[in-house]
C-alpha cells in the first residue's frame, strides 16, 4: 500500500510540476503572441482594441506600411551592420586581450585583471560618458555603437579559461616550427576555440541586435538610428502620425496607431528570434566555460 501511494505522489508531484511549466512557457509566449496576432488585424478589427486568440479578419496592410517606410528600412540596415560589424570586432579584440591575460609570465598580469575588474563593478556614469564620446569625435557616428562595446571584462574571463584548457605543447609546437605569436592565436588557438567563439559571438549579437539606448543617446541624425531605436520612439513619442498618412494614402483606410506598432515590433524581433535556437545550446556550455577555476 505505501509503494502505490509513493508512486501517486509521484505523479501529482509531475503533473504539477508540468503544470507548472505549462503556465511559465504561457506566461512568457503570450506576450509576443499578442503582437503577432493584433499585427495581423484589419483595420476594422484592429481600431476595436479587443483581445483576440486569432485575428478575425487577416489583413497586411501594417505589415506594408512599415516595409514601405524608408526610415524603417533604413534603420533595420543600420542595426544590421552593427550587428556584424560590432560583433567580429568585439570577439576578436576581446579574444586577443584574453590570450595575453591567459598567460601567466605577463609581467602587470594582476594589475591589469584588477582594473579591468573596476570597470566591471562601476562606471564613469551618463554625463562623463557622454562627455567622452564627444570629445572623441563619437557623438552621432556610427563608430558609437562599435568601439564602446569591443570589450567587456566578463566575456574576457570566458574567453581567458577556455584557453587555458589548451594544450601548452600545441603553442610550443608551433613556435618550434617558426610561428609567431599571432600566428600560433590565428592558426591554432582561435580556430580550436569555436565553441567559446559561438557562445561570445551569441551575447554580442544579441546586445547589438537588441540595444537601443546608444542610438538615443548619441545619434541625431535620421539615417543613423537604428531600427530599435527608431522603434522606441514610435513606442515612447507615439510618432505614428506620418506612417498613418501612408497608410490613408495607400489602402483609403487609417490604420490604428497600435496596429502599426505591433508590426514593427515583429519586424524587429522576428530576425533575432530566428538566429536564436540554432546557438542557443552554446549558452550552457559557455557559462560551463566561464565557470571553470583555473
Amino acid at each position: 500500500m505505501g509503494k502505490y501511494s509513493g508512486l501517486r505522489r509521484i505523479g501529482i508531484f509531475d503533473i504539477c510540476n508540468t503544470l507548472l511549466m505549462l503556465a511559465v512557457c504561457f506566461v512568457t509566449l503570450y506576450p509576443m503572441y499578442f503582437v503577432f496576432i493584433n499585427s495581423l488585424n484589419a483595420p476594422e478589427q484592429a481600431i476595436l482594441g479587443t483581445v483576440n486568440w486569432y485575428p478575425k479578419a487577416v489583413s497586411l496592410d501594417s505589415y506594408r506600411v512599415v516595409f514601405d517606410d524608408d526610415n524603417l528600412m533604413n534603420g533595420f540596415l543600420i542595426t544590421t551592420l552593427r550587428t556584424v560589424i560590432g560583433t567580429v570586432v568585439h570577439v576578436l579584440f576581446t579574444a586577443i586581450v584574453a590570450y595575453g591575460m591567459s598567460k601567466t609570465n605577463l609581467i602587470g598580469r594582476k594589475i591589469y585583471m584588477k582594473i579591468a575588474l573596476i570597470t566591471m563593478l562601476f562606471s564613469g556614469g551618463l554625463i562623463p560618458t557622454f562627455i567622452l564620446m564627444t570629445k572623441l569625435g563619437l557623438y552621432d557616428n556610427f563608430l558609437v555603437f562599435i568601439i564602446p562595446a569591443m570589450y567587456t571584462f566578463f566575456d574576457m574571463v570566458i574567453f581567458m579559461s577556455f584557453f587555458r584548457t589548451i594544450p601548452e605543447g600545441l603553442e610550443e609546437s608551433a613556435k618550434v616550427d617558426g610561428a609567431s605569436d599571432y600566428g600560433v592565436f590565428f592558426r591554432i588557438v582561435l580556430p580550436n576555440s569555436m565553441a567559446v567563439i559561438a557562445t561570445i559571438a551569441l551575447f554580442a549579437a544579441v546586445y547589438h541586435w537588441n540595444d537601443y539606448y546608444q542610438g538615443v543617446l548619441y545619434i541625431r541624425s535620421q539615417d543613423k538610428l537604428p531600427l530599435q531605436t527608431m522603434l522606441y520612439k514610435i513606442i515612447a513619442e507615439n510618432s505614428m502620425s506620418f506612417m498613418q498618412q501612408q497608410a490613408m494614402a495607400q489602402f483609403g483606410a487609417k490604420l490604428p496607431g497600435n496596429s502599426i506598432k505591433f508590426a514593427s515590433m515583429m519586424v524587429a524581433t522576428l530576425p533575432i528570434l530566428a538566429f536564436y535556437p540554432f546557438i542557443q545550446r552554446y549558452l550552457v556550455k559557455g557559462v560551463m566555460i566561464g565557470a571553470i577555476k583555473g
